[in-house]
């Protein structure tokens, strides 16, 4: 039972402590666009360079995706 003596405060300390950066997550406008990271991974900006002339294209592992 003396365990509850340190737990219980433990526990209102660390909720406290997320609550607090919540807010502050909020008043920093972490949440304000939440559309634009969900589809700002469907656009492929990291298409690979075309070969200079006199070489050929030899596709990695991640370019034949």
């Amino acid at each position: 039972m003396t365990i509850l003596l340190f737990l219980i405060p433990t526990t209102l300390f660390m909720g406290g402590v997320g609550l607090s950066v919540f807010f502050w997550s909020l008043r920093s406008n972490q949440y304000d666009d939440l559309s634009g990271d969900a589809e700002r991974i469907l656009y492929d900006d990291d298409r690979p360079l075309p070969a200079a002339p006199g070489q050929t294209f030899q596709p990695t592992k991640e370019t034949a995706l």
